[in-house]
């Protein structure tokens, strides 16, 4: 009698709740919790330098403006173009990302990266995609003096934009992953530097042997390794890593032949060794083309590295997990909502680090790890049978 008074209590309880919150019936609350369990699976293994804090945050999503401007002067050897995505927030200033298309240095278009410039301004980033000059008919440091103008662009243009040009982050694959480094490195001094860079596929280091013997580095630089050494030396970020050099996201597929993986591996432990913080992502089995499109895999993070170093609440706010929904239009509208309670169990690698701020230790745990948690479904399933 005791249990069935307190079963009948219970039921009394969420009927008041169901009435005060909107929630289902009584009969329909089963169903309501089950609806709201989540599973989640991840895949690929995360190398991190440095201090690092997790916080639990949904997303708020802006619908998305871009246009298309003219970044160089009149007098510049070619009139170079880029795309400007802008989020609706009514932030005094926004953080910015330059993004860097890849191709070899040879081709390519800024439109390759529409799709992240609209993301980005979904969560509150400014996101410029240009286009730069190419080889062989412009090679090194043709490239380098065009991010630096974009930069001069941008900064100029920083009050109607509403940009933050003290929160600068570049973010490039392949070749383009080169010149996001690369402006990291090489920053001019009438320019603001780089906060963060963000880099997949990378050729870090073209005078190491893997690099400076392919045909497309030889087209860039203007010349061979065994002809310009110093000049390869100057354009290979890894070469001109320093102290105090901006905290850097990395990814790359480990059956790439096109740029190998250790270009990305040794990168990272010459960052660490300089006390850079630096995060790798090994996609493992993957190689140039197919980790370029494993967005899955590698994008939440860099986006979670953005945010942790130069988002300073730009597009966050406290609460719960948001689903969020992008449309193809122009404006790139995206939308979010917040669905049930998340629960149930997640499968995937974990990463342990540790360390400080000043570079620390890093470790990897590779595998998978299961951890399992008892839903409330589960828990008010088990009450109301007894």
């Amino acid at each position: 009698m005791q249990r069935i008074s307190i079963r009948n209590g219970f039921l009394s309880l969420f009927a008041v709740l169901s009435f005060s919150f909107s929630l289902p019936a009584s009969a329909d609350l089963l169903d309501y919790f089950r609806s709201g369990s989540t599973s989640t699976s991840t895949s690929g293994t995360t190398t991190t330098s440095g201090s690092t804090s997790t916080t639990s945050t949904a997303t708020t999503t802006y619908s998305v403006s871009s246009q298309t401007v003219t970044y160089t002067p009149t007098n510049w050897s070619q009139q170079l173009q880029g795309d400007l995505y802008l989020p609706s927030n009514n932030v005094a200033a926004r953080p910015v990302v330059l993004l860097l298309h890849g191709g070899a240095w040879q081709r390519g278009d800024k439109s390759s990266y529409a799709g992240l410039g609209k993301s980005l301004a979904s969560r509150g980033y400014a996101a410029f995609a240009i286009n730069y000059r190419f080889a062989p008919g412009s090679t090194y440091p043709a490239q380098l003096v065009d991010m630096q103008q974009a930069v001069r662009f941008l900064q100029a243009n920083a009050s109607k934009y509403r940009l933050d040009m003290n929160r600068l982050a570049t973010w490039g694959y392949s070749a383009g992953g080169h010149l996001a480094a690369l402006l990291a490195v090489q920053p001019a001094s009438d320019i603001p530097p780089v906060r963060v860079t963000i880099a997949g596929g990378a050729p870090s280091d073209l005078t190491a042997p893997e690099a400076r013997d392919a045909s497309s580095v030889k087209i860039f630089m203007g010349g061979s390794y065994a002809q310009i050494p110093a000049l390869y030396a100057q354009a290979s970020p890894r070469v001109q890593v320093r102290t105090g050099m901006s905290p850097t996201f990395l990814y790359h597929g480990t059956t790439d032949t096109t740029v190998p993986y250790v270009q990305s591996e040794n990168f990272a432990k010459t960052l660490q060794a300089a006390s850079v913080p630096v995060e790798l992502v090994r996609l493992d089995g993957l190689d140039h083309s197919q980790a370029s499109g494993a967005t899955a895999k590698y994008r939440d993070k860099a986006f979670a590295f953005l945010d942790r170093h130069i988002g300073g609440g730009a597009g966050l706010t406290s609460g719960s997990t948001t689903s969020d929904t992008t449309t193809g239009t122009t404006t790139g509208t995206t939308s979010g909502t917040t669905t049930g309670t998340t629960s149930g169990t997640t499968t995937g690698t974990t990463t342990t680090t540790s360390g400080t701020s000043t570079g620390g230790t890093t470790t990897t745990t590779s595998g998978t790890t299961t951890t399992s948690s008892t839903s409330t479904y589960q828990v008010l399933k088990s009450f109301l049978s007894r």
